[in-house]
C-alpha cells in the first residue's frame, strides 16, 4: 500500500506540491536572511513528494523563536491551506489516507524548525 499510495500521491499532488515548495525554498535563499526558511520549505519539499510511510516528529523546544516567526509568518496559512486540502481528499472513501498524509504535512507546515523526517 506505500508503494501505491505514494505513487498516487506523487501523480495527483505530490509533483506540484514539491515543485511549488521547492521554488518557495529557492525564492527564500535570494537573501541571507532567509536561508533558514529556504531550508526548511526544502525539508519539507522532500517530505511532500513521497510522504507515505514516512513519520513527523516535531520538536518545539530546539528553535522556540524561529518556530513562533515561522508560525506567525507563514505556518498558520500552510496549516490552513493544508487543512482544507486534507479535508478536500477525505470527501470520498479513496481519498481518507490522502486526507491523513495532508494532516500529518500540517504539523510540518506549522512548525518545521527541529522537526524531523524520517
Amino acid at each position: 500500500m506505500k508503494t501505491i499510495g505514494n505513487i498516487l500521491w506523487f501523480v495527483f499532488y505530490g509533483l506540484w506540491a514539491a515543485i511549488l515548495w521547492a521554488f518557495l525554498g529557492l525564492v527564500c535563499c535570494i537573501t541571507i536572511i532567509g536561508i533558514p526558511l529556504g531550508k526548511q520549505c526544502f525539508k519539507i519539499a522532500g517530505f511532500v513528494i513521497w510522504p507515505f510511510g514516512k513519520e513527523i516528529s516535531t520538536n518545539f523546544d530546539k528553535h522556540p523563536i524561529a518556530n513562533i516567526i515561522w508560525a506567525i509568518l507563514f505556518g498558520w496559512e500552510l496549516c490552513l491551506g493544508t487543512l482544507v486540502c486534507g479535508i478536500l481528499w477525505c470527501i470520498t472513501i479513496l481519498g481518507i489516507p490522502f486526507g491523513k498524509q495532508c494532516f500529518k504535512l500540517m504539523r510540518l507546515c506549522l512548525l518545521p524548525f527541529g522537526a524531523k523526517v524520517g
